[in-house]
């Protein structure tokens, strides 16, 4: 079997092509961090049965899994996950971080990106934490065996680690449907913070923030990128409230298969509807043809749209008309000429985010609410 070093000198040149890696200090991280070491063993959803079952890896295949740009689940149920290496790479790439920087890490999960930190700065210059004790202490164990030994801490990672401030950089390596105002408070003027900003499921993207004197401003990322959901102490996560009235009946033309998947669109749309729950796509009765949609939100509201017939969908609704905040979207989103997320951008005060369109100061801007069912954005 290839040594792991032959294997993540590998995954450093794939990263590299792929332009995740554009540095020679990264790519080395890469190339002498064993991955292995921090995923020894990973869990695989199987799609027929719906169970997930573990793997070990001792073989050649697993271990060429766990050196390519893939993310791996390391506790059942999806709860979490080694990131996809190269995500990594590019958000620590954009950091733009110096020597001597001091980092906060919001997320630690493996310790696999701590390692990657450790090796580029120093372990005394990175922090990190993560609200599951289990990871935490593997992530220390694992740690220590490469000589690294990090400041690691098990809490609540909405809280950062005022202890340790300030940080001239943060990342976080989970999503979360605002920014913290602590982390913008711990990052000194000028500093940087890479925040997954998700407004609901899968709605928001990476967003680069730069703090000012009064609180942080940036665009969001170019391509997409997404983290699992930040959990927190009595995440009210499968609080879901009743049926939302009867059901309505409508007609529509918009021909979007998978909404979701158009990424400014969906997030345009959960400006203004309520947090959804979840989403999917079935098939009509006497199909095998997975082409109608479905949307939940926390509310009770539910939207069941089919497939288009001669250009003509189906809407059957129920509470808020959740398909009509999609419809608007992409209509918005067409008369605005189809922008990319290059153009949004979020500014954060203690009291208020905005997100808004070319500029911080434009026509198009959105404050950011609390959810009113108070449920914490997957």
């Amino acid at each position: 079997m290839e040594s792991w070093q032959v294997k993540a000198a590998r995954l450093a040149a794939t990263l590299a092509d792929a332009g995740k890696i554009r540095s020679p200090s990264w790519r080395a991280a890469v190339e002498r961090t064993p991955r292995h070491v921090f995923v020894p063993a990973y869990y695989q959803l199987d799609p027929d049965s719906g169970r997930w079952t573990w793997h070990e890896v001792v073989d050649e295949e697993a271990f060429d899994l766990v050196y390519s740009n893939t993310a791996l689940f390391v506790m059942a149920e999806g709860l979490s996950s080694s990131s996809m290496p190269g995500l990594m790479t590019r958000m620590l790439e954009d950091l733009v971080i110096a020597d001597g920087d001091r980092v906060l890490e919001i997320g630690t999960g493996t310790g696999y990106n701590a390692a990657l930190l450790c090796h580029r700065l120093g372990d005394a210059q990175v922090c990190s934490v993560d609200i599951e004790a289990e990871l935490v202490e593997l992530a220390g164990q694992r740690l220590a065996t490469l000589g690294y030994r990090p400041l690691l801490r098990i809490g609540d990672g909405a809280g950062g680690l005022p202890g340790q401030a300030p940080f001239d950089r943060v990342i976080a390596t989970c999503s979360v449907p605002r920014v913290p105002w602590s982390w913008v408070e711990q990052t000194r003027v000028d500093g940087r913070l890479l925040v997954d900003l998700k407004i609901g499921k899968q709605a928001g993207n990476l967003v680069h923030l730069v703090r000012t004197p009064d609180g942080a401003e940036g665009r969001f990322d170019r391509s997409y990128g997404s983290f699992m959901g930040m959990r927190t102490p009595g995440d009210p996560r499968s609080r879901i409230a009743g049926s939302a009235g009867p059901w309505r009946r409508r007609t529509s033309t918009l021909d979007l298969l998978r909404p979701w998947e158009n990424t400014v669109v969906w997030f345009l749309a959960a400006l203004t509807m309520p947090q959804v729950s979840g989403f999917g796509l079935r098939a009509e009765p006497g199909s095998t043809v997975l082409d109608s949609v479905i949307v939940a939100a926390h509310d009770g509201s539910r939207c069941e749209v089919t497939a288009p017939v001669r250009g003509v969908r189906q809407v059957h609704e129920k509470g808020r008309p959740l398909w009509s905040h999609i419809e608007d979207a992409h209509t918005f989103w067409v008369a605005l000429g189809r922008p990319g997320w290059e153009r949004f951008g979020l500014t954060v005060h203690a009291d208020q985010q905005v997100v808004w369109l070319d500029s911080p100061t434009a026509t198009h801007r959105w404050p950011l609410v609390t959810d009113e069912v108070g449920v914490i954005a997957e």
